[in-house]
């Protein structure tokens, strides 16, 4: 018996219910199943897998207060990226780009939200495009249990992942719901000493073949719109039968992998203090979905476009704040509004400081993922869309450099996502429409 199953021999898996369903909590492995430098499996010699994030956040924040003082290396983080000190040398921003609105008409709070998750405009024949969640995801998350997990902090569904112009994927609400859907009864612990496929997952995979048999001979008799829509359906049923596939096979074992305790939820809702506490939750969870190998790419809603949030006991929003809130000349701010912001930026805080806190060889899942900030305005006190905040958060996997400010001059807010693309290995030149199509990466921090 060599080292590793000797190992395996040893595993301890703790195992208990939940809401009547079994619950499996795997304990983390040892450094062994990684190479020297922590940095690929000593197995394969494969490198550990990129990923990447997108982190969403209504009004973004005020001119002038995020945007650090000089170009390149960030020697001093201005005053509302404060909050994220700690994660100063692991965060680029990028300032001065804006969204080109190419004679649209502006739809308030979504134009700007749409251009930055998915390079377009949205017109009256077109509400959205494919978001880059989405297509990263279908790179790098074919072959993970999840293609990607969405949640959203306010108590609504909805998220800024989207397939197309009439296909969104809906956001969790419920760090508990989240909890079992990831490490109930049909997580697969990698680092498990025995592995049994599911008979149940043999059966359902056996019928969704079956579906897929029939799906020339249902075409032939469509309509173009049918036929369209049947695609897509079918195209959904693939892809549940290529994961089924992979919940058949022995999951390789990865050393962070642990399955986090369940904790007591709050309420949710729109009030502020529920968010941050169902954002530190989910953000947990997620990390260690992650480092457990379930999914590659995550997408969190703290609050939607537009600001929906509030104070305990009052009934004026984030958004209403930053419309009617006087700017204080003493300041030169609206006190009420960057107090929102201060806590959107330490929700985001303890979203990095999740994925910083688990450990895989030398570095950290932080240090393994590209997180995208994204928001719907630039100021939002006049609905703007130029110099909209801007943000990366991680390396990568070494792809990307960190710890830059670079000053972009007015340039389509599409050269970030173009830019992580490209890092993530996606086979795209260009990526945007109209005068937010761009075919140029932002080199500073190309690795």
């Amino acid at each position: 018996m060599d080292a590793l199953e000797r190992l395996a021999s040893r595993r301890r898996v703790l195992r208990g219910a939940l809401g009547g369903g079994a619950v499996t909590l795997g304990l983390p492995f040892l450094n062994c199943f990684l190479n020297e430098n922590g940095t690929a499996l000593a197995a394969t010699g494969q490198a550990l897998p990129s990923c990447f994030g997108t982190w969403f956040q209504g009004l973004g924040l005020s001119p002038g207060f995020w945007e650090p003082k000089e170009a390149g290396v960030i020697r001093e983080m201005p005053m509302q990226l404060k909050p994220l000190e700690a994660f100063k040398d692991k965060i680029n921003v990028y300032s001065g780009m804006r969204v080109f609105l190419d004679a649209h008409p502006p739809k308030v709070h979504q134009t700007g939200a749409v251009a930055v998750m998915g390079g377009g405009i949205p017109d009256s024949d077109n509400g959205a495009f494919p978001s880059i969640d989405t297509l990263i995801a279908s790179h790098i998350g074919q072959r993970t249990r999840f293609r990607s997990l969405e949640v959203s902090c306010n108590g609504q569904r909805m998220s800024y992942s989207r397939k197309s112009a009439s296909a969104s994927n809906p956001a969790e609400t419920s760090p508990m719901a989240l909890y079992q859907r990831i490490f109930g009864p049909d997580f697969q612990d990698p680092n498990a000493a025995e592995f049994t496929p599911d008979p149940k997952t043999m059966a359902r995979k056996s019928v969704l073949s079956a579906f897929g048999e029939e799906r020339q001979g249902l075409l032939r008799d469509l309509g173009a719109e049918d036929r369209s829509r049947l695609d897509e359906y079918f195209t959904a049923l693939r892809e549940l039968e290529n994961q089924m596939v992979l919940e058949l096979q022995r999951p390789a074992p990865l050393e962070a992998c642990s399955a986090p305790e369940n904790s007591e939820e709050g309420e949710h809702s729109m009030v502020i203090e529920h968010a941050s506490a169902d954002n530190r939750l989910f953000s947990k969870l997620l990390a260690h979905a992650i480092a457990c190998g379930q999914t590659r790419v995550i997408n969190i809603v703290f609050d939607s476009a537009g600001g929906n949030l509030r104070t305990a006991g009052s009934p004026v929003t984030f958004h209403i704040h930053t419309h009617e809130e006087p700017v204080d000349p003493e300041i030169g701010l609206q006190r009420q509004v960057a107090w929102f912001q201060e806590q959107c930026m330490m929700a985001l805080n303890d979203t990095l400081s999740a994925l910083d806190s688990i450990r895989e060889g030398d570095g950290t899942v932080l240090d393994r993922i590209v997180m995208m900030y994204g928001t719907d305005t630039g100021f939002a006190k006049f609905h703007s869309v130029e110099n909209m905040p801007m943000f990366t958060y991680g390396g990568a996997g070494g792809r990307l450099k960190t710890g830059i400010h670079v000053p972009a001059g007015g340039d389509t807010t599409s050269r970030v996502g173009l830019t992580i693309m490209q890092a993530l290995g996606l086979p795209v030149s260009r990526w945007g429409t109209e005068s937010n199509d761009t075919s140029r990466t932002i080199t500073e921090v190309m690795a």
